[in-house]
């Protein structure tokens, strides 16, 4: 068998996160390997025709010297930018990044990650064996899709994840559920209806629909009462773009409220996809479900029956770290966790030495901006930073341990 390959950081997922992470720190001149399929996510679990929610200067992938940026690519292949930006057109700028910034990209997925002393462990799926001084696991939402109970005896004919679909056309004719009521249900919806299927939308809370983005010509008084931010416009996601590291410093309560208001709203451009062309039960929840031959049939609380083809449940994405099956048993206990959310330092590392986490696993710690692609960049940039400073710790420590020695 080879010797392992001998990294001095692993990324491990290729996405907006994993590339960002893995750029910064090749630009610091780190030994760096990163396993993943690049944008995966983005490329087998959204709908085709799905429009993301941010614009394109807060959609920038990052590296080292920012020059791999979504305009560029614009500029270069000639792509148009539109607002909302299409799927296709931000999967295309994620693989022409890791084209520059991340040529390297080996495809092989992670099956496990051990710790090995001072250093990592980690095998891949087709059973070569890797070692690095510090891994940053920047895994897709899709690990952490959230299921509720109720739906657990249903079979995947009839009930799935939202993040489970990308070609909505099998629905042509059907009649389909969404669960939900954020912008990820209220898009499936508009999808689906547009791909020919009847759909009911079941949402416990009336919708919120996202006040319209402000346009790019506005008075200076306009400016300030709600200056633009990647988000969306106003003071505090304004405060969360230019101090991305501040909130980890709120107390927790005030942090998970403000990430749970943060994710319930739906676009105001889908509402005109919904409003009387989709049926919608806002305020009400499924009470009980069942199989009845090929159908689901839901009693909602208001006391109405619903049957349907087929249940799609849009609710969301939960943090949990035992979902994370490849981080091996003895790790995954030394790593301290809040409700299945690990504990991160200010520099997104995990109680295990030289383990990090960005993207969503981070939400909980840093805030709603780690939701979205505009997160990228901060994290990159101290995990970055954060992994330099504890090798260079180490190499002190060996010379001055030599040195010691030598003068015994």
């Amino acid at each position: 068998m080879p010797a392992a390959a001998e990294y001095d950081a692993v990324v491990v997922g290729a996405g907006p996160y994993g590339l960002s992470a893995a750029a910064h720190l090749i630009g610091r001149g780190l030994r760096v390997g990163v396993f993943g399929k690049p944008m995966g996510l983005w490329r087998d679990n959204m709908p085709g025709g799905m429009l993301l929610r941010s614009h394109w200067w807060a959609t920038h992938l990052s590296d080292r010297e920012n020059k791999y940026t979504f305009d560029r690519f614009a500029r270069e292949t000639s792509t148009s930018i539109s607002y909302p930006i299409p799927l296709v057109a931000f999967i295309e700028y994620g693989l022409w990044f890791q084209r520059q910034a991340v040529p390297m990209v080996d495809t092989t997925f992670v099956s496990s990650i051990e710790r090995d002393a001072d250093a990592f462990s980690l095998t891949l799926a087709d059973g070569r064996q890797v070692t690095s001084t510090a891994v940053v696991v920047a895994i897709g939402v899709s690990y952490y899709a959230h299921r509720p109970a109720l739906y657990d005896h249903l079979p995947a004919s009839l009930v799935s994840h939202s993040c489970e679909h990308r070609d909505l056309s099998r629905f042509s004719g059907k009649q389909v559920v969404v669960v939900g009521g954020g912008q990820s249900a209220i898009e499936y919806a508009a999808l689906l209806n547009e791909a020919g299927a009847a759909v009911h939308v079941v949402a416990r809370r009336a919708i919120e629909w996202r006040s319209p983005d402000p346009p790019d010509e506005r008075t200076a008084a306009e400016r300030m009462k709600a200056p633009r931010a990647s988000i969306a416009a106003g003071w505090d996601y304004w405060c969360l773009d230019r101090l991305p590291y501040a909130f980890y410093h709120m107390p927790q309560f005030a942090k998970n409220r403000y990430n749970l208001c943060d994710a319930s709203s739906a676009s105001d451009w889908l509402r005109d996809r919904i409003i009387g062309k989709v049926s919608l039960h806002e305020a009400q929840t499924i009470l009980a479900i069942d199989a009845k031959g090929d159908a689901a049939v839901a009693t909602t609380s208001d006391g109405e029956t619903l049957w349907a083809d087929h249940v799609i449940l849009a609710t969301g994405y939960g943090v949990d770290l035992d979902k994370l099956t490849m981080i091996g048993s003895p790790l995954r206990r030394s790593i301290q966790t809040r409700d299945g959310t690990p504990l991160l330092t200010p520099w997104f590392e995990t109680t295990v030495p030289g383990f990090y986490f960005s993207g969503l696993t981070a939400l909980q710690a840093f805030g709603p901006i780690y939701r979205f692609v505009a997160g990228c960049g901060p994290a990159a940039r101290r995990v970055a930073r954060a992994i330099v400073q504890r090798r260079e710790a180490r190499s002190r420590s060996v010379v001055s341990l030599s040195w010691s020695r030598s003068a015994l």
